[in-house]
């Protein structure tokens, strides 16, 4: 027991003050240039700035910050299919059959592929599931025929199953 008292005192009283406070010295000009350098990073860095300000968005709206990016996408899906031109329908609902993939991804559903997260899903989750995957038949069709044929009537049906479809899972 002695030699543990002894042990502590030395740690705690040491009798070569003179280097330790040399070591103090260096050890704590390095911890605060080390602090100074971090608090620097966290004030010219934007990443402190989205952390909070995007939880603190989405605890004030609650809707997830990633909610912003797909409503910004299907602005312009929209308004690909309001210039009136086939290509532009057509890449309208490419781009709407990504955006849906990418959706059905992010919250969490398991698949390959678009096709094998339809089929895992239920209709409890997507009511108009039967409908989406009728669409996709149009959007296959545009892939691997480059001949097809897409009037803005269809184009416009086919959309607006995909809206629901996003609205159905929260997204718009």
């Amino acid at each position: 027991m002695k030699e543990i008292d002894e042990i502590i005192q030395f740690i705690l009283y040491p009798k070569i003050e003179g280097w330790f406070l040399v070591f103090k010295i260096v050890f704590l000009s390095f911890a605060s240039c080390f602090l100074g350098f971090v608090v620097w990073a966290l004030i010219n860095t934007s990443w402190l700035k989205r952390l909070i300000i995007q939880d603190l968005k989405e605890f004030l709206t609650y809707r997830s910050y990633r909610l912003k990016k797909f409503n910004k996408e299907w602005k312009k899906i929209k308004e690909r299919l309001n210039t009136g031109l086939e290509p532009e329908a057509k890449l309208a609902l490419i781009e709407a059959d990504s955006l849906l993939d990418e959706t059905l991804k992010w919250l969490g559903y398991p698949g390959e592929s678009l096709g094998e997260r339809l089929e895992k899903l239920a209709v409890d989750i997507l009511p108009n599931l039967a409908e989406v995957q009728e669409v996709r038949t149009i959007r296959n069709n545009i892939i691997h025929d480059p001949t097809y044929k897409l009037n803005l009537e269809e184009a416009k049906k086919a959309l607006a199953i995909y809206e629901k479809s996003l609205i159905d899972l929260d997204v718009l």
